[in-house]
């Protein structure tokens, strides 16, 4: 079986892999590299704590988590890819940490994964994070992870069997009379991957989605030499009211990220964005400077109306699958939408209503 997998983001460098596994497919990938959230991502595997209602979601979330925690273990991906060191949530005062505890252990029961949690003093928070000035109350999770997006795909790319990748390639899909072909090359199977970019892939084909880009960027910081050492094995922290910290093996700091839902594809940096992600961090590290920078991201995520991902094939058989609107938590949900997209290629019946509404509440055949 031929299959095209568009897109070399989290889902669809998971599809590849998995799909390779098997003698019986051959996986052509193509990738425009455009500019993807997977490239521009340092993502936070912790779900477990989310207050969306979105009970689907949630339990792709939770699900997806465990799933990206094998994945790691059974490719042995370096740390530089994946760690699990932790994540702490700051809240302002102790009821709030209590109430977040409470949740935690009831959420726990069914996301062994989670581990030990532990609630913080102020005392303690500072003594965790000697760098910052925070004097907020917090809770460790012991299972929290993070998650280099361009590192792991690049990753995977490494274990995956292609027959053929084509990167910076744009392609032109055509189904006419049921003959599925990419760039004018026949194949059974259509994966689309290719997240905020899905309208317009199966524009040429009679399709409209409902999808919108989100532009988000981050900044990455090196701290003073007095305070590097504090970085190594750090947990994430999540303070309220905060961007992100997310310590990286280079013992330095990524800051973010942003959600800007009016820039469209732009993918330029702006001195805007930049100065209010400093200005976050300097909130609890008052030492920071702007010539502490030493990096930064830009990508564009998709987003639906209803905040909720979306994915599985096309309506009437068409053989061509999509998946899209993994918004901001693209990293833990985007490898185990990869394997269920890869296995409903393969023909397994996979009860896809647990996890996301159907494809076609975002995707309409025109005429």
């Amino acid at each position: 079986m031929k299959v095209a997998v568009i897109g070399n983001g989290i889902v669809g460098a998971t599809t590849s892999y998995i799909l390779s596994k098997n003698d019986n497919v051959a996986v052509t990938q193509f990738d425009s590299a455009k500019g993807q959230a997977t490239s521009a991502s340092a993502g936070i595997i912790a779900p477990w704590l989310s207050k969306r209602r979105n009970k689907k979601w949630y339990r792709l979330a939770r699900e997806g988590a465990a799933f990206m925690n094998q994945l790691a273990h059974d490719t042995k991906m370096p740390s530089s890819v994946y760690r699990e060191d932790g994540v702490v949530y700051s809240r302002k005062t102790e009821n709030d940490i209590d109430d977040l505890l409470e949740l935690g252990q009831e959420r726990k029961v069914d996301a062994t994964l989670m581990g030990q949690l532990q609630k913080l003093s102020p005392t303690m928070m500072q003594e965790k994070f000697p760098f910052t000035q925070i004097s907020d109350w917090g809770l460790f999770v012991e299972g929290g992870a993070t998650i280099d997006g361009q590192k792991f795909v690049a990753y995977l790319n490494q274990q995956t069997d292609f027959e053929q990748q084509y990167l910076n390639k744009t392609v032109s899909i055509s189904n006419e009379k049921g003959r599925l072909s990419i760039n004018g090359v026949a194949f059974d199977k259509v994966v689309l991957a290719v997240g905020a970019w899905l309208p317009q892939c199966l524009e040429s084909i009679g399709w409209t989605v409902h999808v919108r880009p989100q532009k988000g960027q981050l900044i990455e910081v090196q701290l003073s030499d007095e305070k590097v050492d504090s970085l190594i094995g750090l947990p994430v922290l999540m303070p309220e009211g905060e961007r992100d910290f997310i310590p990286t093996n280079k013992n330095t700091l990524i800051i973010g990220a942003t959600h800007e839902n009016d820039e469209g594809f732009d993918l330029s940096r702006s001195q805007v964005v930049m100065d209010d992600l400093l200005k976050s961090g300097q909130n609890l590290i008052p030492n920071l400077t702007e010539a502490d920078i030493i990096g930064y991201r830009v990508g564009t995520r998709a987003y639906t109306n209803d905040f909720a991902p979306f994915f599985g094939e096309l309506e009437d058989n068409s053989n061509i699958y999509v998946a899209s609107g993994l918004g901001s938590s693209g990293l833990t949900t985007g490898p185990i939408i990869g394997q269920m997209l890869a296995k409903q290629v393969l023909g397994e019946d996979i009860e896809m209503s647990e996890y996301t509404n159907p494809v076609n509440n975002y995707i309409d055949k025109r005429g």
